[in-house]
């Protein structure tokens, strides 16, 4: 019986420069990030995530948008920070936020702290005898929110 010749390669037995290419690319993110790390402060560097570079931009990724706001004045102290570890100059800094990460489910969440009774009464009494239109609106409003979560718990 002869044997019936196979046209079908299995795909790990071709040569795989890919998978080289972006394991690199995460080595080089991790080396990026620990410099980036240490030019900020101690509350800033902890908010960030990732860092990348693309196409002589650095690229940071952070957990909030008030945190990306911050880490906007540090623009100069990161970019000479990272300098020594690129070929080529980087210029910008970009911050963007990452909104689902893995670990927000691990946070712990707070409870909202609602004002004693007396105080929605002021809050109330304050707004019916506000002399502006909006404001009064506002905080009576604001008092029967509060009345309203202060009756479930």
């Amino acid at each position: 019986m002869t044997k019936k010749h196979n046209a079908f390669k299995p795909a790990l037995l071709f040569p795989n420069n890919a998978l080289a290419y972006v394991y690199s690319q995460i080595e080089l993110q991790k080396r990026l990030l620990i410099p980036v790390r240490e030019a900020l402060p101690a509350t800033l560097s902890t908010h960030v995530v990732h860092c990348i570079i693309k196409k002589k931009e650095l690229i940071i990724f952070t957990d909030t948008a008030a945190w990306a706001s911050q880490l906007r004045f540090y623009h100069n102290r990161v970019l000479t920070s990272i300098a020594p570890l690129t070929k080529e100059s980087v210029n910008l800094l970009q911050v963007r936020v990452i909104t689902s990460l893995p670990d927000f489910e691990l946070r712990q969440t707070y409870a909202p702290i609602i004002p004693s009774a007396e105080k929605i009464k002021l809050i109330r009494s304050t707004g019916i005898m506000a002399s502006d239109e909006h404001l009064k609106q506002a905080l009576i409003k604001l008092s029967a929110t509060l009345q309203r979560l202060s009756d479930k718990s």
